[in-house]
């Protein structure tokens, strides 16, 4: 009921406590839930992409990440709530994963990265938050083996902090492997961010839907082509779907 389809994505309409409570229901009552942020890079390669389309849809929650998404969806008559980011639940879920007593395994980045993540969030919340890390290198032949090592692990929540569509996949093809770890997320670079490696946006930035173009300033060669070509792709995608939409309220 709290769904909404736009440009062949599907998105919940939910804020971010509605999310978080969710899913730390899903985790006390000893289910599973397969969420997913969604982004305008992330719907535009959509689009074109059928493994990832079917991936992300078939998630049992997934949260609008970007502002630009949420613009789109009140220009397209069904508006979200509000944005959900990727990084502000994994942030939120780590605090009540330790105000509760859960595992977090952390999958994804160069170790570098994730093996500082993982410091950091020790040195904060104690030894009892990690139920293990990996980086995020690796042959396409170790997969299998990686689910049923996180499967092992004891973990209540996994974090995957790898790039689309490889995350979104990996999480879709190996969800039963995974089904007795309760929450299982793809974060992107969030890890990144935690790490300090990459700074993130001042919150008016984030408000006013410039984050990318904070990432863009910082990282200009690696994130051209997905902010300035993907921005402009979505922005056609969004005019083209309004013209569908406005020619069936009026025919």
């Amino acid at each position: 009921m709290n769904r909404i389809h736009i440009l062949n994505t599907q998105i919940d309409n939910y804020s971010m406590s509605e999310t978080l409570d969710t899913v730390l229901e899903t985790i006390e009552q000893g289910r599973q839930i397969h969420h997913v942020v969604v982004n305008a890079g992330k719907i535009v390669a959509m689009q074109s992409d059928s493994k990832l389309r079917s991936s992300v849809n078939a998630s049992d929650l997934i949260n609008a990440d970007g502002q630009a998404v949420v613009w789109a969806s009140r220009f397209l008559g069904q508006p979200l709530k509000e944005r959900v980011a990727g990084i502000d639940i994994m942030e939120n879920l780590v605090s009540l994963a330790h105000s509760n007593g859960y595992r977090i395994f952390f999958f994804g980045a160069r170790e570098s990265v994730v093996s500082k993540v993982v410091d950091l969030y020790r040195e904060q919340y104690g030894n009892d938050l990690v139920a293990g890390y990996r980086n995020g290198y690796f042959d396409p032949s170790e997969e299998a083996a990686i689910a049923r090592d996180i499967a092992s692990s004891g973990a209540n929540i996994l974090f995957v902090a790898i790039s689309s569509p490889t995350k979104e996949n990996f999480l879709y093809t190996y969800r039963q492997e995974l089904r007795d770890v309760n929450f299982i997320m793809g974060v992107g670079g969030s890890f990144d961010v935690v790490s300090g490696l990459v700074r993130r946006a001042p919150r008016w930035m984030q408000r006013a839907g410039l984050e990318w173009f904070y990432r863009l300033i910082q990282e200009p060669r690696r994130m051209w082509k997905r902010y300035l070509v993907g921005n402009t792709r979505f922005i056609l995608l969004v005019l083209r779907e309004r013209f569908r939409w406005r020619s069936k309220r009026t025919a």
